[in-house]
């Protein structure tokens, strides 16, 4: 199963990724992103399979490529 995270260090809050896939990831107060799904702050998280393309899509277009993947 696939897995992400949101790199904070490097998020620009631009918003592409929870535009994208608003079911994996959301902003916090300041606009930056992060994986809502359970244990989403705490590192890399499984992909839900109705949410992966979704998720493969905020991948490819997050500007600074600060969301994160392992399969």
């Amino acid at each position: 199963m696939a897995k992400t995270y949101v790199d904070k260090d490097t998020c620009i809050a631009c918003g592409a990724c929870y535009s994208t896939a608003p079911d994996v990831y959301d902003s916090d107060d300041e606009g930056y992103a992060f994986v809502k799904l359970p244990g989403g702050t705490e590192g890399f998280v499984d992909i839900p399979e109705e949410f992966l393309q979704d998720a493969m899509d905020a991948r490819d277009g997050c500007p600074t490529e600060s969301v994160k993947w392992e399969d």
